[in-house]
């Protein structure tokens, strides 16, 4: 799930270098991915109402949904 949420990052961002993914386990079973980008992209991975970040969402979402894992996504943490 790190790979696809970092190629959808880095497509959508001018400068690739600064993308930082960590993933993190809690002690409840839960899988947070925070991802760091260079200040001027923020706006292009939140996007227009948050919409950018709501598709990441899903999309992580939606893959973690075949281990039955609830996954969460933060930006710019």
């Amino acid at each position: 799930m790190k790979e696809v949420i970092e190629y959808i990052v880095k497509s959508l961002v001018e400068d690739e270098d600064a993308v930082e993914i960590f993933v993190e386990e809690t002690d409840k079973g839960e899988t947070v991915v925070h991802v760091k980008v260079a200040e001027g992209d923020m706006g292009r991975v939140i996007g227009k109402s948050g919409k950018v970040a709501s598709s990441i969402r899903t999309i992580a979402k939606s893959i973690s949904g075949r281990d039955k894992k609830k996954v969460f996504v933060k930006f710019g943490e």
